[in-house]
């Protein structure tokens, strides 16, 4: 394995990083809920009276800053090295592991682990395993 230097950001991540956690803090201390990306998705699914406004907005900003932030900076190019087909499948098997999971990884390891959850930890442990184990199998074993 080998760094990529050009393209390597410690400082960039350490802040990214640090207003992740900042922000799951005050979501927390303000509205006394988690900022659990798919229990804010899921509760759309409800449309519970008195709950859908809080939500709305924080999905607006979660998919708008990213768009006012390219508006500003010229941002790399993506490139996915999977085709379509794969992509959809892999997005049902992460949304079926959300739910069957409790929660998604910005529920249990950024607002689960600061809590000292243990089902977070557990939860975590499990979607870090099945991460390496992915990409050990596709990179190792199948290419």
């Amino acid at each position: 394995m080998e760094i990529d230097w050009n393209n390597f950001t410690p400082w960039a991540s350490l802040a990214g990083g640090m207003l992740i956690g900042l922000s799951a803090a005050a979501f927390v201390l303000l509205n006394g809920r988690i900022a659990g990306i798919s229990g804010i998705l899921g509760g759309l699914l409800e449309w519970p009276k008195g709950d859908v406004a809080w939500r709305l907005a924080f999905l607006a900003g979660l998919v708008g800053a990213p768009l006012v932030y390219g508006a500003v900076v010229t941002l790399p190019a993506v490139r996915v090295d999977a085709d379509i087909p794969t992509l959809i499948v892999a997005g049902l098997l992460v949304g079926a592991g959300t739910r069957y999971g409790s929660g998604c990884t910005s529920g249990h390891g950024v607002c689960g682990l600061s809590r000292l959850s243990p089902r977070s930890l557990v939860a975590t442990v499990a979607f870090m395993a099945a991460g390496f184990a992915t990409v050990f199998v596709v990179r190792h074993v199948i290419a």
